[in-house]
């Protein structure tokens, strides 16, 4: 029996904070800090994935595919490897995790911490050599593995269809007009859409964002727009209104004028979610900097092109994710020189 120990009780009601994004539209724009799931743990606490790690975990168990004695498995750039290894092993599973050699530093060490078994694969050969390698292992051992699969398991949207949507819902009084969430699985860009297009009759616009080449280093994040890629079916087009394309260079520099515009600026809360204020702004900041991951940058490129084309009013209500706390990131490129 693992010792290995989460709350899974901080997942769900993740705060949501106002940022200033230097926009000619005067519009409200605020973003989900989803580190706040499970913000405890080590590596950056926890992230958008704890959500779907859970949903879907619940879930396996509640319909008996998942029991003791079998081993739970997951091909993952980072994030849902290291949350459904931290929930996996907290309740007592073992865990193996599939993923490419080059993940950030903070994932592949919360995987270790919760001391499940990784099978890296060459990142050069692409993100889908990392599922066929996860097929693989289970072929080996049909019966031996549970895979969530996140990429085709109604839960993942289903979760955020039935949390994530309504959480932006309330804490924005109900006057969000655009929603903005980068596509990995398409979990969070579907089930949020969803729920936010039954909350409010379709009245909000939904925008999923995609890097605008095969070879981008936005971690989480697939392309899909042209080749023979590997298409989630966790990933439904038909809930957005627009697709967004944002570059690896872009993303980076949102993420960095974020951490420069808050130096020595309050974030304000607009609302804690589950959480005192005071919990909040003890973890907001990483060494009094307010560093976010490469998809959260995006987010931030995203909104930021709706602006550029004029699509803003003053008026507008914009919500996007923080998928992540930067001290994830402190060995590559993005904030190796700040962290």
């Amino acid at each position: 029996m693992s010792e290995y120990v989460v709350d899974e009780s901080t997942i769900f009601e993740t705060p949501l904070v106002e940022v200033d994004l230097g926009l000619d539209a005067d519009a409200d724009v605020y973003a989900k800090a989803e580190w706040f799931n499970l913000y405890d743990a080590p590596h950056g606490g926890g992230s958008v994935k704890s959500r779907i790690a859970k949903g879907m975990l619940d879930a396996a168990e509640r319909h008996g595919d998942l029991e003791p004695g079998v081993t739970v498995i997951e091909p993952t750039s980072g994030n849902t490897g290291s949350e459904v290894a931290r929930l996996a092993s907290a309740r007592g599973y073992d865990v193996e995790i599939v993923m490419p050699d080059n993940a950030a530093g903070g994932k592949v060490d919360a995987v270790r911490d919760a001391s499940a078994e990784i099978h890296f694969v060459d990142a050069n050969l692409g993100y889908d050599a990392v599922i066929e390698r996860c097929e693989e292992i289970i072929a080996a051992d049909p019966d031996g593995y549970f895979r969530p699969n996140q990429y085709e398991n109604p839960d993942n949207p289903g979760t955020h269809e039935r949390t994530t949507a309504r959480e932006i819902h309330e804490a924005t009084g109900g006057e969000v007009t655009h929603f903005v969430a980068g596509v990995g699985t398409g979990g969070t860009i579907t089930g949020t859409g969803r729920g936010l297009n039954e909350l409010t009759d379709g009245a909000v616009e939904i925008i999923g964002f995609e890097p605008d080449e095969p070879l981008h280093a936005i971690d989480g994040l697939k392309y899909l727009k042209t080749g023979d890629h590997y298409h989630p079916d966790t990933y439904d087009e038909s809930v957005l209104d627009r697709t967004a394309y944002v570059t690896t260079s872009d993303a980076y520099d949102r993420a960095r004028d974020l951490r420069e515009r808050y130096l020595d600026r309050e974030i304000p809360i607009v609302d804690p979610g589950q959480h005192d204020e005071a919990t909040v702004r003890d973890h907001l900041r990483v060494d009094d900097q307010f560093v976010v991951g490469t998809s959260s940058g995006g987010g931030a490129a995203a909104v930021a092109g709706l602006d550029d084309a004029g699509d803003l009013a003053d008026d507008d209500v914009v919500v996007f994710m923080l998928c992540d706390r930067g001290d994830k990131y402190a060995d590559i490129p993005l904030w190796e020189d700040y962290l």
